[in-house]
C-alpha cells in the first residue's frame, strides 16, 4: 500500500518572542518541547470559532488564545493555538503555514508556549508589533 503522508519535519521557526525571559539555548529548548503553534497575519475580523474550525483539522485542541489590542481589547492579527500534543502542532506548522483564512494568508510557527500577558499586541499602537497600515487601495475588513 502506498503511504499517503509526507514526513512532518517542521522548519526552524520564522517567528521569534523577542522578550522570551531567557536565553537563545532556553528557546531552543522550549521549541523542541512545545505544543503551541504561533498564527499571525489574521484578519482583524477573524474570530476564535474560525481558527479552531481550520486547526482542529491538525489535531486535538487544548486552547486557543486570540491576540487583542492591549487597550481597546479588540482582535489585533494574531493568536496562539495550544495542542495537546506535539505532533499535532508539527501537523499544524507543515500543512496549514501558509493557507487562506479570512482572505488572508496566514503563517504559523512553532511558539515556545503561551504565558498570560501573550496575547496584548505591542505595536506602537497597542497591537501588532507590525502596526495597524493598511495599504494603499486595501479593505481594513478581511
Amino acid at each position: 500500500m502506498a503511504r499517503l503522508l509526507k514526513e512532518i519535519v517542521p522548519e526552524k521557526p520564522q517567528y521569534k518572542d523577542r522578550r522570551f525571559p531567557g536565553s537563545q539555548a532556553d528557546w531552543e529548548r522550549c521549541l523542541l518541547e512545545t505544543s503551541t503553534v504561533y498564527v499571525g497575519n489574521l484578519s482583524f475580523c477573524t474570530r476564535e470559532e474560525q481558527v479552531y474550525e481550520v486547526f482542529a483539522k491538525a489535531g486535538r485542541i487544548e486552547r486557543v488564545v486570540m491576540g487583542l489590542h492591549k487597550e481597546l481589547r479588540t482582535p489585533c492579527g494574531f493568536c496562539f493555538v495550544a495542542y495537546h500534543h506535539r505532533r499535532d502542532a508539527e501537523t499544524a506548522v507543515s500543512f496549514v503555514n501558509r493557507t487562506m483564512l479570512d482572505n488572508r494568508v496566514i503563517r504559523v510557527d512553532l511558539d515556545w508556549g503561551f504565558v498570560e500577558g501573550r496575547q496584548y499586541g505591542r505595536g506602537k499602537s497597542g497591537g501588532q508589533a507590525r502596526g495597524w497600515r493598511v495599504e494603499a487601495g486595501a479593505s481594513i475588513e478581511g
